[in-house]
């Protein structure tokens, strides 16, 4: 599984340089709220990048071994989503609810945006 984890790295470079621009909008803008709903929409998506590609491994793991296959974690990812719709709920004078939404959405924007470069790097060769 070693092209799965270049793939997390790549994608994961890509979601920190957006949390630094979100750090960057935080600090120097007066759309504190929204940025703020990005950076942490964004950090657990990131959270939730991290527990999929985890789980790819022990499933690939566990494949190879020829055992039964549990499940890839989606009710974890979904409880994360829950939790951050929650607190942005509660604190809307601190997080911008779309923004935080748009945040939670953000590693999946990024994950099509990489399959589509590498795809055309893939094409130029």
């Amino acid at each position: 599984m070693p092209e799965t984890k270049g793939i997390y790295i790549r994608q994961r470079k890509w979601l920190f340089f957006l949390m630094a621009f979100y750090a960057l909008g935080w600090g120097f803008t007066s759309y504190q709220t929204v940025f703020l709903g990005l950076a942490f929409g964004t950090s657990l998506s990131l959270f939730n990048m991290w527990l999929l590609n985890r789980r790819i491994d022990r499933f690939g793991e566990t494949i190879q071994k020829g055992e039964t296959v549990r499940s890839l974690g989606m009710f974890s990812r979904m409880a994360t989503a829950v939790v951050a719709v929650m607190i942005a709920m509660e604190y809307p004078d601190l997080l911008h609810f779309y923004s935080v939404i748009l945040g939670l959405m953000t590693s999946y924007i990024v994950i099509m945006i990489d399959i589509l470069f590498q795809s055309f790097k893939f094409l130029r060769k």
